[in-house]
């Protein structure tokens, strides 16, 4: 992705899609109470389209102005539609650029159990594609393969990180050198150096239980700290979002688990787990009832981390 291509897109799209969600949902301009939009975190100069669109529709329509934390949004998700779960619930969070455990007390009361210490959950699933040989993004098709491979086929290990926090650098390693052996060593402290020919071979033959093995450990990894969480905090409501939760491996384990230690698990309808406008009108909607409403000023304007 190209930051400053994206803004670009940004500019040419942001009129079309506004003026199609009016047309669809059969509201005018002058109908809306609020305008919520993304603040933080996110590719700054797309985030800065729609920051000065938000504000600039504030102050002609006179409306109040509500800035969203991306991250709060997406765990938010969990209360679209009639399936709601009850608070306080555990979140689990995972995206390209994000892993999160975060308890929610309330609809603006949220609390960051654990999080990633380095790489994201998401971004593991992409950068093993990418050493696959398979396209971005490659998360979805590793989920893909994995449906006819062997989870249990090849063995990756799982970082030893204290507490609730995660870690996936180690495991990216791991899976490199694994590839780069050609399944010869699983230790990346053995550089075996085959060639590309029998690299090739080995991960042409071996691509849906290699996928497999390579999910089933992201989701272990994940599930093993959610279920740690839940034991700590004696909650049993339990929901997951981000774009990694639109993973079948992870949506089908955590389902599973669930099952087995009794939990009420909740999951986002695949069109609200990835980047969505409802997860933001959602939030927006809480943050109005709260009256939580956001200044002008450059406290409420984009920023690349939050």
């Amino acid at each position: 992705m190209v930051p400053e291509l994206a803004s670009r897109a940004h500019m040419q799209n942001i009129v079309p899609v506004v003026d199609e969600a009016l047309k669809q949902s059969a509201v005018k301009l002058n109908d809306i109470d609020a305008i919520a939009y993304t603040s933080a975190p996110g590719l700054i100069g797309s985030l800065l389209v729609g920051v000065q669109f938000a504000k600039s529709l504030s102050l002609a329509l006179d409306k109040p102005l509500i800035a969203i934390h991306h991250m709060q949004a997406h765990v938010m998700a969990n209360l679209i539609g009639d399936n709601r779960p009850e608070f306080p619930f555990l979140c689990l969070t995972v995206s390209g650029g994000h892993t999160q455990i975060v308890q929610c007390n309330g609809p603006n009361d949220l609390v960051i159990l654990g999080e990633t210490i380095d790489d994201a959950a998401g971004e593991a699933f992409d950068k093993s594609a990418k050493l696959l040989g398979l396209p971005y993004p490659g998360g979805p098709l590793i989920d893909k393969y994995a449906a006819d491979g062997d989870p249990e086929k090849f063995k990756f290990p799982e970082p030893k990180v204290e507490g609730l926090d995660f870690s996936f650098s180690g495991l990216k390693t791991s899976i490199l050198y694994f590839l780069r052996n050609a399944g010869k060593s699983n230790s990346f402290k053995e550089d075996i150096q085959v060639s590309e020919v029998v690299q090739k071979k080995f991960m042409d033959d071996n691509l849906s239980d290699i996928c497999a093995s390579i999910q089933n450990r992201i989701v272990s990894i994940l599930l093993n700290k959610l279920q740690k969480a839940a034991d700590e905090t004696g909650i049993g409501n339990i929901c997951i979002a981000g774009g990694v939760s639109a993973n079948r491996g992870l949506r089908k384990s955590i389902t599973e688990l669930g099952r087995t230690k009794g939990w009420k698990v909740f999951i986002p309808a695949f069109e609200y787990c990835t980047d969505n406008a409802a997860m933001i009108a959602i939030t927006g909607y809480y943050k109005y009832l709260a009256g939580e409403f956001s200044p002008l000023d450059s406290a409420t304007s984009a920023r690349a981390t939050w």
